[in-house]
């Protein structure tokens, strides 16, 4: 390897290719349930979380729905899973290294999301009023 190759800067992936890696995580992790399911094992952790803990820390997310994005958390390493051998079996959940990286990204979010939906529900109710009026129309 020349240095010339090892100073090149890493070519960034495009998000509008299928194989982008920001597309692909995306994908993966835009969902509200993944959001609250990192935040609520985040607050938990290096501890873990039994799912009927889980389901009542989530309000409006269904058993089935919990499940599958638990089942994809676990399937991407970003959460653990323990089954405890009892009548019924306790499931426990925590975030691994790698989902503890990721609580850090979307706690970035949830600051933005914060600092600025007032604004954008501005924005929506300014845009949703004005939508009925011949002079809002774009030219």
């Amino acid at each position: 390897m020349t240095s010339q190759a090892k100073d090149a800067p890493t070519e960034r992936g495009d998000l509008f290719d299928p194989a982008c890696p920001t597309r692909r995580l995306l994908d993966r992790i835009g969902t509200k349930w993944t959001s609250m399911a990192v935040k609520v094992l985040a607050e938990a952790a290096p501890g873990e979380v039994r799912f009927a803990e889980l389901l009542r820390r989530m309000p409006g997310v269904s058993r089935k729905m919990l499940s599958v994005t638990l089942q994809n958390l676990v399937r991407d390493g970003l959460v653990a899973r323990r089954v405890e051998p009892s009548v019924p079996p306790a499931v426990h959940y925590r975030l691994t290294a790698l989902g503890l990286s990721l609580d850090t990204v979307l706690a970035a979010v949830r600051d933005w999301a914060e600092e600025h939906m007032a604004e954008v529900d501005r924005a929506n109710e300014l845009s949703d009023g004005q939508g009925d009026r011949p002079e809002s129309a774009v030219v």
